[in-house]
């Protein structure tokens, strides 16, 4: 049986830790103790209640247990760095590391600079805590996964595999960097505004808010073009990602996104990790970027007044 560490004790890391429980050895690690005893209910309703191996850094630096198969972190994009960084002295360097992380901040310079193999998640499942001890799995969705050099495909397939016979399905793919993008594209035009509106994603078609998400998604369409990118239906050009962020809004109507959370709960967004790359895309490649520099600034400026 594969060892799996999850490093970030949150929706999606306890949802692996759930799934994966059955069918690997599994170690959840946080910053702080949570309780052992951990309940999941599923899409379907039905509560269980599982016993998990929960551990803090230093608490796994004191185990002599074996080295894991995989590290999973499912941090928050700008904290994935500091937490590999915590358990970095009691794994090998060739330990494989699976990122789970929105944006495409983190993916590429842990791609970099970590001696093993880096492989990248993409996911639609969708996952939410209720308390220390409790995550509710809202909906099932789809995992993909790859490195973005696709040098290591037998490996993503193995996990493919692993994570599908978890519960979880999963596809091993050969374009992880592309479809990276293609998710980025979505999240930087749906979650800074719903963000900074306060509404559900299915308000974005309301009239008053419709034309503030086709002008990002002009800018978006351009960005994408000049990074190589193409919509995943294949279409090319600015309809195409406008429709396909309109199916997205469509499909997670009543979704409060990720970023929304944050700001209601007045912690750090991930604007960096999902603005971010957009807007250094369009400096690198002299694409205007005016809309989307807007809106990282209107939320850098909501995250200081909630932070004084």
């Amino acid at each position: 049986m594969s060892s799996h560490w999850i490093l970030g004790p949150g929706a999606i890391g306890r949802l692996l830790a759930h799934s994966l429980s059955p069918v690997a050895a599994v170690s959840l690690i946080g910053r702080r103790a949570l309780p052992a005893q951990q309940t999941i209910t599923t899409p379907e309703g039905e509560q269980r209640i599982q016993d998990l191996s929960i551990f803090t850094p230093d608490q796994l630096a004191a185990d002599t247990s074996a080295s894991p198969a995989f590290v999973h972190i499912t941090t928050k994009a700008m904290a994935a760095e500091a937490a590999l960084g915590s358990i970095a002295d009691v794994i090998p360097p060739t330990t494989p590391l699976v990122l789970w992380q929105n944006g495409f901040l983190a993916q590429p310079r842990l791609a970099e600079t970590w001696p093993g193999p880096v492989l990248c998640a993409s996911t639609t499942e969708g996952a939410y805590l209720t308390s220390d001890d409790e995550v509710v799995h809202a909906g099932r969705g789809q995992t993909l996964v790859g490195d973005l050099h696709n040098r290591h495909e037998t490996l993503a397939e193995a996990l493919a595999a692993t994570l599908t016979q978890s519960g979880l399905a999963t596809l091993a793919v050969s374009d992880i960097r592309s479809r990276l993008w293609q998710k980025l594209a979505v999240n930087a035009a749906i979650n800074p505004l719903v963000a900074l509106l306060g509404v559900r994603n299915g308000e974005l078609r309301n009239e008053a808010y419709a034309h503030r998400v086709e002008s990002a998604v002009r800018e978006i369409a351009a960005i994408m073009q000049a990074e190589g990118i193409a919509p995943p239906e294949g279409q090319q050009g600015e309809k195409a990602w406008l429709s396909l962020v309109w199916k997205v809004v469509e499909n997670t109507a009543n979704n409060k996104a990720s970023m929304l959370q944050d700001v209601e709960a007045k912690r750090p967004t991930e604007r960096g990790a999902i603005l971010g790359p957009m807007i250094a895309s369009a400096q690198r490649n002299g694409v205007p970027s005016e809309v989307l520099q807007s809106l990282d600034d209107d939320i850098a400026a909501l995250e200081i007044r909630y932070r004084c």
